[in-house]
């Protein structure tokens, strides 16, 4: 998205959506390292340790990066960097969805026996 912003708009809508992305993927990344890193383990009580404390630290990483893109990057164009963070952010449930409907059709050619 950045690249095509980039290419048809200007640098600064492309600059502008790139950081949205980083805004929303960075945060992700720290939650998904936390609770790999908790997973391997095996205990429940800490992979849900881990999953609350990675909420809220994916929570504070999105606020301070947002202040700090606030702060520093002028120019900035604020509907590509508030775009490109959302459909970023609902890249992870738009793949549960397709995985949800793959496993459907397979379950539902399996019971039909072929």
């Amino acid at each position: 998205m950045a690249a095509v912003l980039w290419s048809m708009y200007g640098g600064v809508h492309g600059y502008s959506a790139l950081l949205g992305c980083l805004i929303s993927a960075l945060p992700n990344a720290f939650l998904a390292l936390r609770l790999s890193a908790q997973g391997q383990a095996g205990d429940a009580k800490a992979l849900l340790r881990a999953a609350y404390v990675g909420e809220l630290g994916k929570l504070a990483l999105t606020v301070l990066l947002f202040s700090i893109v606030f702060v520093t990057v002028r120019p900035l164009a604020a509907l590509p960097l508030f775009a490109t963070f959302i459909v970023t952010a609902m890249v992870p449930l738009i793949g549960l969805l397709v995985r949800d409907k793959q496993q459907i059709e397979q379950e539902t050619v399996n019971s039909d026996g072929e």
